[in-house]
Protein backbone atom coordinates (compact mmCIF):
# COMPACT_ATOMS: atom_id res chain seq x y z
CA UNK A 1 0.00 0.00 0.00
CA UNK A 2 1.19 3.23 -0.85
CA UNK A 3 0.08 5.63 0.81
CA UNK A 4 -0.10 4.11 3.91
CA UNK A 5 3.59 4.88 4.19
CA UNK A 6 2.87 8.53 3.03
CA UNK A 7 0.37 9.48 5.87
CA UNK A 8 2.88 7.97 8.82
CA UNK A 9 5.88 9.37 7.26
CA UNK A 10 3.76 13.03 7.60
CA UNK A 11 2.98 12.51 11.19
CA UNK A 12 -0.74 11.20 11.17
CA UNK A 13 -1.62 10.15 14.77
CA UNK A 14 -2.90 6.43 15.13
CA UNK A 15 0.08 4.25 13.10
CA UNK A 16 -1.21 1.06 12.69
CA UNK A 17 -0.38 -2.73 14.09
CA UNK A 18 0.31 -3.25 10.35
CA UNK A 19 2.76 -0.21 9.82
CA UNK A 20 4.64 -1.29 12.68
CA UNK A 21 5.42 -5.08 11.28
CA UNK A 22 6.38 -3.67 8.05
CA UNK A 23 8.54 -1.03 8.98
CA UNK A 24 10.22 -3.85 11.75
CA UNK A 25 10.41 -6.11 8.80
CA UNK A 26 11.33 -3.41 6.42
CA UNK A 27 14.54 -2.53 9.02
CA UNK A 28 15.15 -5.72 9.56
CA UNK A 29 15.49 -6.61 5.61
CA UNK A 30 17.62 -3.71 4.93
CA UNK A 31 19.38 -4.17 7.31
CA UNK A 32 20.69 -7.92 5.82
CA UNK A 33 20.62 -6.67 2.03
CA UNK A 34 23.01 -3.62 2.98
CA UNK A 35 25.27 -6.09 4.30
CA UNK A 36 25.62 -8.43 1.66
CA UNK A 37 25.32 -5.68 -0.71
CA UNK A 38 28.17 -3.87 0.42
CA UNK A 39 30.03 -7.79 0.80
CA UNK A 40 30.22 -7.72 -2.99
CA UNK A 41 32.91 -9.28 -4.57
CA UNK A 42 33.20 -7.73 -7.42
CA UNK A 43 36.00 -4.93 -7.79
CA UNK A 44 36.37 -3.71 -11.21
CA UNK A 45 34.88 -0.72 -13.06
CA UNK A 46 31.75 -0.42 -13.07
CA UNK A 47 32.07 0.19 -17.21
CA UNK A 48 34.44 -2.87 -17.49
CA UNK A 49 31.26 -5.40 -18.17
CA UNK A 50 30.58 -2.99 -21.19
CA UNK A 51 33.56 -2.87 -22.09
CA UNK A 52 33.92 -6.51 -22.72
CA UNK A 53 30.83 -6.66 -25.22
CA UNK A 54 31.05 -3.37 -27.05
CA UNK A 55 35.09 -4.55 -27.75
CA UNK A 56 34.32 -7.74 -29.03
CA UNK A 57 34.65 -8.73 -32.57
CA UNK A 58 31.67 -8.41 -34.49
CA UNK A 59 29.39 -6.51 -31.85
CA UNK A 60 26.59 -4.65 -33.54
CA UNK A 61 24.35 -2.81 -31.20
CA UNK A 62 20.89 -3.07 -30.70
CA UNK A 63 18.68 0.22 -31.87
CA UNK A 64 16.54 1.44 -29.15
CA UNK A 65 12.92 0.46 -28.94
CA UNK A 66 13.93 -2.71 -31.14
CA UNK A 67 15.28 -6.28 -30.15
CA UNK A 68 14.71 -10.03 -31.11
CA UNK A 69 10.67 -10.65 -32.59
CA UNK A 70 9.49 -7.12 -30.95
CA UNK A 71 9.08 -3.66 -31.69
CA UNK A 72 8.00 -0.81 -28.85
CA UNK A 73 5.29 2.03 -30.15
CA UNK A 74 5.62 5.34 -28.68
CA UNK A 75 5.89 6.22 -25.25
CA UNK A 76 2.10 7.21 -24.01
CA UNK A 77 2.13 9.53 -20.82
CA UNK A 78 -1.61 7.86 -19.82
CA UNK A 79 -1.78 10.10 -16.88
CA UNK A 80 -0.69 13.58 -17.78
CA UNK A 81 -2.18 15.33 -14.56
CA UNK A 82 -0.92 17.66 -11.46
CA UNK A 83 0.11 15.53 -8.41
CA UNK A 84 2.51 12.13 -8.36
CA UNK A 85 1.09 8.68 -9.94
CA UNK A 86 2.24 5.46 -8.67
CA UNK A 87 1.66 1.50 -8.83
CA UNK A 88 0.06 0.81 -11.72
CA UNK A 89 -2.05 -2.03 -12.91
CA UNK A 90 -3.14 -2.61 -16.81
CA UNK A 91 -5.62 -5.24 -18.40
CA UNK A 92 -6.61 -5.54 -22.11
CA UNK A 93 -10.53 -6.83 -23.07
CA UNK A 94 -10.06 -9.98 -24.55
CA UNK A 95 -13.24 -8.89 -26.46
CA UNK A 96 -12.12 -6.39 -28.01
CA UNK A 97 -8.49 -5.46 -27.85
CA UNK A 98 -8.31 -2.24 -29.13
CA UNK A 99 -10.06 -1.21 -25.01
CA UNK A 100 -7.89 -1.03 -22.09
CA UNK A 101 -8.43 0.04 -18.39
CA UNK A 102 -5.40 1.20 -16.74
CA UNK A 103 -5.15 1.75 -12.64
CA UNK A 104 -2.63 3.90 -10.42
CA UNK A 105 -2.44 5.52 -7.03
CA UNK A 106 -3.67 9.18 -6.82
CA UNK A 107 -0.76 10.17 -3.70
CA UNK A 108 -2.07 13.89 -3.02
CA UNK A 109 -5.45 13.02 -3.67
CA UNK A 110 -8.08 10.75 -1.90
CA UNK A 111 -9.93 8.56 -4.76
CA UNK A 112 -8.24 5.86 -6.77
CA UNK A 113 -7.43 6.71 -10.56
CA UNK A 114 -9.06 4.72 -13.29
CA UNK A 115 -7.64 5.31 -17.14
CA UNK A 116 -9.39 3.86 -20.32
CA UNK A 117 -8.23 3.90 -23.94
CA UNK A 118 -10.68 2.50 -26.96
CA UNK A 119 -7.82 2.54 -29.48
CA UNK A 120 -5.12 0.42 -28.70
CA UNK A 121 -3.77 2.82 -25.90
CA UNK A 122 -2.59 5.44 -28.44
CA UNK A 123 -4.86 7.90 -26.16
CA UNK A 124 -6.64 7.63 -22.81
CA UNK A 125 -9.13 9.41 -20.36
CA UNK A 126 -9.36 9.57 -17.00
CA UNK A 127 -11.56 8.75 -14.04
CA UNK A 128 -11.87 8.90 -10.35
CA UNK A 129 -12.80 5.69 -8.68
CA UNK A 130 -15.81 5.66 -6.03
CA UNK A 131 -15.15 6.10 -2.33
CA UNK A 132 -17.47 5.01 0.45
CA UNK A 133 -18.32 8.12 3.11
CA UNK A 134 -16.12 8.10 5.71
CA UNK A 135 -17.12 6.23 8.91
CA UNK A 136 -16.96 8.82 11.64
CA UNK A 137 -18.27 12.52 11.53
CA UNK A 138 -15.91 14.66 9.51
CA UNK A 139 -13.14 11.73 9.00
CA UNK A 140 -11.72 10.89 5.52
CA UNK A 141 -11.00 8.03 3.85
CA UNK A 142 -9.06 7.23 0.39
CA UNK A 143 -8.43 4.20 -1.72
CA UNK A 144 -5.01 2.46 -2.36
CA UNK A 145 -3.43 -0.41 -4.44
CA UNK A 146 -5.00 -0.75 -8.09
CA UNK A 147 -5.59 -4.04 -9.61
CA UNK A 148 -7.64 -4.48 -13.26
CA UNK A 149 -8.93 -7.31 -15.10
CA UNK A 150 -11.90 -7.79 -17.54
CA UNK A 151 -13.92 -10.92 -18.44
CA UNK A 152 -15.13 -12.23 -21.82
CA UNK A 153 -18.20 -10.44 -21.72
CA UNK A 154 -16.74 -6.73 -21.82
CA UNK A 155 -16.95 -5.99 -18.09
CA UNK A 156 -14.00 -4.87 -16.35
CA UNK A 157 -13.27 -4.98 -12.69
CA UNK A 158 -11.01 -2.41 -10.55
CA UNK A 159 -9.91 -3.79 -7.01
CA UNK A 160 -8.46 -1.46 -4.21
CA UNK A 161 -8.43 -1.22 -0.65
CA UNK A 162 -10.54 1.57 1.40
CA UNK A 163 -8.56 2.90 4.37
CA UNK A 164 -10.75 4.95 6.89
CA UNK A 165 -9.57 7.98 8.99
CA UNK A 166 -11.24 9.92 11.85
CA UNK A 167 -10.97 13.71 11.74
CA UNK A 168 -7.65 13.90 13.42
CA UNK A 169 -6.15 11.18 11.46
CA UNK A 170 -6.40 7.83 13.24
CA UNK A 171 -7.76 4.69 11.98
CA UNK A 172 -11.11 3.85 11.81
CA UNK A 173 -10.66 0.30 9.75
CA UNK A 174 -10.33 -0.99 6.57
CA UNK A 175 -12.27 -2.14 3.85
CA UNK A 176 -11.79 -4.41 0.53
CA UNK A 177 -13.55 -2.47 -2.67
CA UNK A 178 -14.24 -3.56 -6.16
CA UNK A 179 -15.41 -1.50 -8.71
CA UNK A 180 -16.87 -2.75 -12.29
CA UNK A 181 -17.57 -1.03 -15.44
CA UNK A 182 -19.64 -1.95 -18.45
CA UNK A 183 -18.71 0.93 -20.87
CA UNK A 184 -14.80 0.55 -21.09
CA UNK A 185 -13.81 2.11 -17.27
CA UNK A 186 -15.55 5.44 -18.07
CA UNK A 187 -17.97 4.85 -15.76
CA UNK A 188 -17.51 2.61 -12.30
CA UNK A 189 -20.17 1.13 -9.60
CA UNK A 190 -18.40 -0.33 -6.29
CA UNK A 191 -19.03 -3.02 -4.32
CA UNK A 192 -16.96 -2.94 -0.40
CA UNK A 193 -16.42 -5.75 1.79
CA UNK A 194 -14.47 -7.04 4.69
CA UNK A 195 -14.78 -4.15 6.42
CA UNK A 196 -12.29 -4.31 9.77
CA UNK A 197 -12.58 -1.83 12.20
CA UNK A 198 -9.90 0.19 14.17
CA UNK A 199 -6.36 -1.16 13.89
CA UNK A 200 -6.63 -4.67 15.16
CA UNK A 201 -6.75 -6.27 11.52
CA UNK A 202 -5.72 -4.69 8.33
CA UNK A 203 -6.37 -5.34 4.73
CA UNK A 204 -3.69 -4.93 2.20
CA UNK A 205 -2.58 -5.13 -1.32
CA UNK A 206 -5.19 -7.02 -3.03
CA UNK A 207 -5.10 -7.36 -6.51
CA UNK A 208 -7.89 -9.38 -8.95
CA UNK A 209 -8.42 -11.94 -11.91
CA UNK A 210 -11.04 -13.44 -13.76
CA UNK A 211 -11.69 -17.17 -14.68
CA UNK A 212 -11.85 -16.47 -18.29
CA UNK A 213 -11.54 -19.95 -19.53
CA UNK A 214 -14.77 -20.85 -21.98
CA UNK A 215 -16.20 -24.20 -20.46
CA UNK A 216 -14.38 -23.86 -17.08
CA UNK A 217 -17.12 -24.70 -14.40
CA UNK A 218 -16.47 -21.10 -12.44
CA UNK A 219 -15.79 -19.28 -16.07
CA UNK A 220 -16.91 -15.27 -15.06
CA UNK A 221 -16.22 -15.87 -11.40
CA UNK A 222 -14.31 -12.73 -9.89
CA UNK A 223 -11.55 -13.36 -7.52
CA UNK A 224 -9.70 -11.24 -5.30
CA UNK A 225 -7.11 -11.70 -3.09
CA UNK A 226 -4.98 -9.83 -0.31
CA UNK A 227 -3.38 -9.79 3.03
CA UNK A 228 -4.90 -9.89 6.39
CA UNK A 229 -2.33 -8.65 9.19
CA UNK A 230 -2.25 -8.02 12.65
CA UNK A 231 0.48 -5.82 12.79
CA UNK A 232 2.86 -8.87 14.27
CA UNK A 233 4.20 -12.62 13.47
CA UNK A 234 1.20 -13.81 14.22
CA UNK A 235 -1.03 -16.78 13.88
CA UNK A 236 -4.18 -14.90 12.71
CA UNK A 237 -1.78 -13.56 9.86
CA UNK A 238 -3.54 -14.63 6.71
CA UNK A 239 -3.72 -14.60 2.86
CA UNK A 240 -7.84 -14.32 1.80
CA UNK A 241 -9.53 -14.93 -1.32
CA UNK A 242 -12.93 -13.36 -1.80
CA UNK A 243 -14.91 -14.10 -5.13
CA UNK A 244 -18.17 -13.21 -6.98
CA UNK A 245 -20.24 -15.01 -9.28
CA UNK A 246 -22.31 -11.91 -10.08
CA UNK A 247 -20.51 -9.81 -11.89
CA UNK A 248 -18.73 -8.46 -8.91
CA UNK A 249 -22.57 -7.49 -7.47
CA UNK A 250 -21.82 -9.19 -4.22
CA UNK A 251 -18.34 -10.91 -2.91
CA UNK A 252 -18.27 -13.97 -1.04
CA UNK A 253 -16.69 -14.36 2.93
CA UNK A 254 -13.11 -14.70 2.45
CA UNK A 255 -11.44 -17.72 2.57
CA UNK A 256 -8.08 -18.52 4.09
CA UNK A 257 -5.48 -19.70 0.82
CA UNK A 258 -2.40 -19.55 3.01
CA UNK A 259 -1.13 -21.90 5.67
CA UNK A 260 -3.87 -22.26 8.85
CA UNK A 261 -1.38 -24.18 11.48
CA UNK A 262 -0.59 -22.57 14.48
CA UNK A 263 2.46 -20.33 14.76
CA UNK A 264 3.36 -16.87 13.97
CA UNK A 265 3.15 -15.96 9.99
CA UNK A 266 3.39 -12.69 8.16
CA UNK A 267 2.33 -12.53 4.44
CA UNK A 268 2.25 -9.90 2.02
CA UNK A 269 1.81 -9.34 -1.86
CA UNK A 270 -1.10 -11.54 -3.29
CA UNK A 271 -1.46 -12.31 -6.78
CA UNK A 272 -4.25 -14.85 -8.01
CA UNK A 273 -4.44 -16.44 -11.74
CA UNK A 274 -6.69 -19.25 -13.30
CA UNK A 275 -5.35 -22.45 -14.88
CA UNK A 276 -6.93 -23.23 -17.90
CA UNK A 277 -8.82 -25.76 -16.54
CA UNK A 278 -10.70 -22.86 -13.80
CA UNK A 279 -8.08 -23.81 -10.98
CA UNK A 280 -7.29 -20.99 -9.03
CA UNK A 281 -4.07 -20.20 -7.86
CA UNK A 282 -2.90 -17.54 -5.38
CA UNK A 283 0.60 -16.94 -4.70
CA UNK A 284 2.50 -14.85 -2.28
CA UNK A 285 5.31 -13.64 -0.04
CA UNK A 286 6.09 -15.63 2.89
CA UNK A 287 7.61 -13.00 5.14
CA UNK A 288 8.15 -15.41 7.63
CA UNK A 289 10.40 -17.93 5.90
CA UNK A 290 11.34 -15.88 2.90
CA UNK A 291 10.10 -17.76 0.23
CA UNK A 292 7.84 -16.99 -2.64
CA UNK A 293 4.45 -19.67 -2.00
CA UNK A 294 1.36 -20.90 -4.03
CA UNK A 295 -1.98 -22.32 -3.07
CA UNK A 296 -4.38 -23.74 -5.09
CA UNK A 297 -8.82 -23.87 -5.37
CA UNK A 298 -10.52 -26.19 -7.66
CA UNK A 299 -13.65 -25.47 -5.88
CA UNK A 300 -14.21 -21.74 -7.38
CA UNK A 301 -11.72 -20.32 -4.42
CA UNK A 302 -14.56 -21.91 -1.74
CA UNK A 303 -11.23 -23.53 -0.35
CA UNK A 304 -7.62 -24.40 -0.60
CA UNK A 305 -4.96 -26.62 -1.09
CA UNK A 306 -1.38 -26.91 0.88
CA UNK A 307 0.76 -23.98 -0.52
CA UNK A 308 3.87 -25.03 -2.05
CA UNK A 309 7.18 -23.38 -1.87
CA UNK A 310 7.87 -21.69 -5.26
CA UNK A 311 10.96 -20.31 -4.12
CA UNK A 312 12.84 -19.17 -1.43
CA UNK A 313 13.92 -15.96 -1.58
CA UNK A 314 17.22 -13.83 -0.16
CA UNK A 315 15.29 -10.72 0.60
CA UNK A 316 12.70 -10.71 3.81
CA UNK A 317 10.54 -8.20 3.22
CA UNK A 318 12.32 -5.36 0.81
CA UNK A 319 15.08 -3.91 -0.49
CA UNK A 320 16.90 -0.52 -0.69
CA UNK A 321 17.63 0.21 -4.01
CA UNK A 322 19.95 3.30 -4.78
CA UNK A 323 16.79 4.20 -7.26
CA UNK A 324 13.86 3.69 -4.71
CA UNK A 325 16.11 3.54 -1.62
CA UNK A 326 13.64 6.09 0.88
CA UNK A 327 10.66 3.54 0.11
CA UNK A 328 12.44 0.64 -0.53
CA UNK A 329 11.52 -2.05 -3.69
CA UNK A 330 8.95 -4.69 -2.36
CA UNK A 331 9.58 -8.40 -3.57
CA UNK A 332 6.26 -9.08 -4.89
CA UNK A 333 5.49 -12.08 -7.01
CA UNK A 334 3.96 -12.08 -10.21
CA UNK A 335 2.47 -14.75 -11.86
CA UNK A 336 0.11 -16.54 -14.83
CA UNK A 337 -0.78 -19.51 -16.43
CA UNK A 338 -0.63 -20.41 -20.11
CA UNK A 339 -4.19 -20.88 -21.01
CA UNK A 340 -3.19 -21.09 -24.62
CA UNK A 341 -3.65 -24.21 -27.11
CA UNK A 342 -0.11 -24.45 -27.29
CA UNK A 343 2.13 -27.01 -26.67
CA UNK A 344 2.95 -25.22 -22.81
CA UNK A 345 -0.90 -25.03 -22.26
CA UNK A 346 -1.34 -25.52 -18.11
CA UNK A 347 2.36 -24.38 -17.45
CA UNK A 348 2.55 -22.07 -14.40
CA UNK A 349 5.17 -19.15 -14.48
CA UNK A 350 6.05 -17.38 -11.39
CA UNK A 351 7.96 -14.24 -11.48
CA UNK A 352 9.86 -11.82 -8.38
CA UNK A 353 13.19 -9.73 -8.13
CA UNK A 354 15.11 -10.67 -5.27
CA UNK A 355 18.89 -10.13 -3.93
CA UNK A 356 21.72 -11.67 -5.85
CA UNK A 357 25.84 -11.92 -4.87
CA UNK A 358 27.38 -9.65 -7.19
CA UNK A 359 24.94 -8.70 -9.19
CA UNK A 360 22.38 -6.00 -6.51
CA UNK A 361 18.82 -7.23 -7.42
CA UNK A 362 17.83 -9.26 -10.63
CA UNK A 363 14.18 -10.40 -11.96
CA UNK A 364 13.59 -14.41 -11.87
CA UNK A 365 11.19 -16.97 -13.38
CA UNK A 366 10.48 -20.31 -12.41
CA UNK A 367 7.84 -22.48 -14.17
CA UNK A 368 5.65 -25.50 -12.80
CA UNK A 369 4.53 -28.30 -15.22
CA UNK A 370 2.44 -30.18 -12.26
CA UNK A 371 -0.33 -27.71 -11.29
CA UNK A 372 2.11 -26.30 -8.67
CA UNK A 373 3.15 -28.99 -6.85
CA UNK A 374 6.97 -28.40 -7.81
CA UNK A 375 8.60 -25.71 -9.53
CA UNK A 376 11.73 -25.58 -11.80
CA UNK A 377 14.94 -23.66 -10.79
CA UNK A 378 14.63 -20.16 -10.85
CA UNK A 379 15.89 -18.27 -13.87
CA UNK A 380 17.63 -14.52 -14.22
CA UNK A 381 15.41 -12.72 -17.16
CA UNK A 382 17.71 -9.39 -17.12
CA UNK A 383 20.18 -10.36 -19.87
CA UNK A 384 22.82 -7.18 -18.08
CA UNK A 385 26.29 -8.37 -17.63
CA UNK A 386 26.81 -10.53 -14.48
CA UNK A 387 28.68 -8.67 -11.72
CA UNK A 388 27.87 -5.48 -12.42
CA UNK A 389 25.24 -4.22 -9.22
CA UNK A 390 22.62 -3.27 -11.37
CA UNK A 391 19.26 -3.42 -9.60
CA UNK A 392 15.93 -4.50 -11.58
CA UNK A 393 13.01 -4.41 -9.42
CA UNK A 394 9.16 -3.56 -9.63
CA UNK A 395 8.47 -6.41 -12.04
CA UNK A 396 5.45 -7.80 -13.33
CA UNK A 397 4.20 -11.12 -15.85
CA UNK A 398 1.60 -11.98 -18.17
CA UNK A 399 1.08 -14.72 -20.39
CA UNK A 400 -0.65 -14.09 -23.83
CA UNK A 401 -3.52 -16.37 -23.97
CA UNK A 402 -3.72 -16.06 -27.64
CA UNK A 403 0.10 -18.08 -28.02
CA UNK A 404 1.53 -18.62 -24.31
CA UNK A 405 4.04 -16.38 -24.54
CA UNK A 406 5.52 -15.52 -21.49
CA UNK A 407 5.84 -11.30 -21.11
CA UNK A 408 7.98 -9.71 -18.23
CA UNK A 409 8.21 -6.04 -17.61
CA UNK A 410 10.63 -4.37 -14.76
CA UNK A 411 12.53 -1.40 -14.07
CA UNK A 412 16.29 -1.41 -14.63
CA UNK A 413 19.02 0.59 -13.58
CA UNK A 414 22.00 -0.51 -16.18
CA UNK A 415 21.75 2.71 -17.77
CA UNK A 416 22.93 5.03 -15.33
CA UNK A 417 26.26 4.22 -13.14
CA UNK A 418 24.76 5.30 -10.26
CA UNK A 419 22.53 3.80 -10.37
CA UNK A 420 19.47 6.19 -9.37
CA UNK A 421 17.60 6.65 -12.65
CA UNK A 422 15.64 3.86 -14.16
CA UNK A 423 14.16 2.67 -17.68
CA UNK A 424 11.59 0.23 -17.95
CA UNK A 425 13.20 -3.15 -19.85
CA UNK A 426 10.58 -5.56 -21.32
CA UNK A 427 11.23 -9.67 -22.30
CA UNK A 428 9.50 -12.49 -23.01
CA UNK A 429 9.71 -16.30 -24.11
CA UNK A 430 8.09 -17.99 -26.64
CA UNK A 431 9.10 -21.86 -25.73
CA UNK A 432 7.42 -22.25 -22.04
CA UNK A 433 9.69 -19.79 -20.15
CA UNK A 434 13.15 -21.62 -20.88
CA UNK A 435 14.49 -18.91 -22.92
CA UNK A 436 13.89 -15.25 -23.15
CA UNK A 437 14.80 -12.57 -26.11
CA UNK A 438 17.44 -10.35 -25.83
CA UNK A 439 16.35 -7.63 -22.87
CA UNK A 440 14.39 -4.65 -24.98
CA UNK A 441 14.20 -1.31 -23.76
CA UNK A 442 10.83 0.36 -23.79
CA UNK A 443 11.21 3.64 -21.98
CA UNK A 444 12.74 6.71 -24.48
CA UNK A 445 14.02 8.37 -21.28
CA UNK A 446 15.35 7.97 -17.92
CA UNK A 447 13.74 8.90 -14.97
CA UNK A 448 15.05 9.38 -11.89
CA UNK A 449 12.59 9.41 -8.04
CA UNK A 450 15.58 10.25 -6.08
CA UNK A 451 15.78 14.06 -6.39
CA UNK A 452 14.52 17.07 -7.64
CA UNK A 453 10.90 17.52 -6.60
CA UNK A 454 10.28 13.58 -6.77
CA UNK A 455 7.81 12.10 -4.42
CA UNK A 456 10.27 10.39 -2.55
CA UNK A 457 7.30 8.96 0.03
CA UNK A 458 6.39 6.84 -2.41
CA UNK A 459 8.62 6.95 -5.69
CA UNK A 460 7.84 3.77 -7.97
CA UNK A 461 5.56 2.50 -5.30
CA UNK A 462 5.38 -1.59 -5.29
CA UNK A 463 4.61 -2.48 -8.34
CA UNK A 464 4.03 -1.71 -12.08
CA UNK A 465 2.05 -3.60 -14.52
CA UNK A 466 1.82 -5.16 -17.59
CA UNK A 467 -1.16 -7.28 -20.18
CA UNK A 468 -0.47 -9.04 -22.92
CA UNK A 469 -3.12 -9.88 -25.82
CA UNK A 470 -2.93 -11.26 -29.34
CA UNK A 471 0.62 -10.09 -29.55
CA UNK A 472 0.45 -7.14 -28.04
CA UNK A 473 1.92 -6.65 -25.48
CA UNK A 474 1.29 -3.01 -22.91
CA UNK A 475 3.70 -2.44 -19.73
CA UNK A 476 2.48 0.49 -17.63
CA UNK A 477 4.84 2.42 -15.32
CA UNK A 478 5.66 5.17 -13.35
CA UNK A 479 7.72 7.89 -14.69
CA UNK A 480 9.25 11.61 -14.39
CA UNK A 481 11.21 11.82 -17.16
CA UNK A 482 13.04 15.49 -17.91
CA UNK A 483 11.51 16.50 -14.21
CA UNK A 484 8.45 15.48 -14.81
CA UNK A 485 5.99 16.43 -17.73
CA UNK A 486 3.18 18.44 -15.82
CA UNK A 487 4.46 19.66 -12.32
CA UNK A 488 7.96 17.68 -12.15
CA UNK A 489 6.19 14.60 -9.89
CA UNK A 490 4.96 10.94 -11.12
CA UNK A 491 2.91 10.29 -14.15
CA UNK A 492 1.90 6.79 -15.25
CA UNK A 493 3.27 6.25 -18.34
CA UNK A 494 2.64 2.79 -21.24
CA UNK A 495 3.95 1.50 -24.65
CA UNK A 496 2.27 -0.91 -27.06
CA UNK A 497 4.88 -3.63 -27.90
CA UNK A 498 4.02 -5.42 -30.66
CA UNK A 499 5.57 -9.13 -31.61
CA UNK A 500 6.39 -10.76 -34.89
CA UNK A 501 4.71 -14.36 -34.78
CA UNK A 502 7.36 -16.85 -34.45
Amino acid sequence: MTRKRRFWAAGAAGATLALLVVAMLHAGASTHAASAKNSSPYNKPRWWAKYQIVSAPGFTPTAPGKGGSVTVGTNVNVSHEPGPQSETSIAINPANPSQLVGGANEIFRLPMRGYFSSDGGATWGGVDLPLPPPVTNNGFDFGSDPGVAWDLHGNVYYSYIIVFFSNGGAINGTEMAVSRSSDGGQTWTATYFNFESGEAQFNDKPMITVDNNPGSPHEGTIYVAWDNATGSSSSSNNLLVSHSTDHGVTFSAPAVASDTTSGPKAVIAADPFVGPDGTLFVAWHDVQNSAIVASSSSDGGVSFGPQHTVSPTQIAFDFPVPAESSRGALLYPACDADRSTGPNRGTLYCSWMDQTASNATDVFITRSTNGGASWSRPQRVNDDAAGVANDQFNQWLAVDSTDGSVNVSWSDTRNDPTHLSTDEYFSRSTDGGQTFIANVRVSTASTNETCCGANLGDQYGDYEGIAAFGGVVHPIWTDRRDGGTVDGFEETYTAAITTKKQ
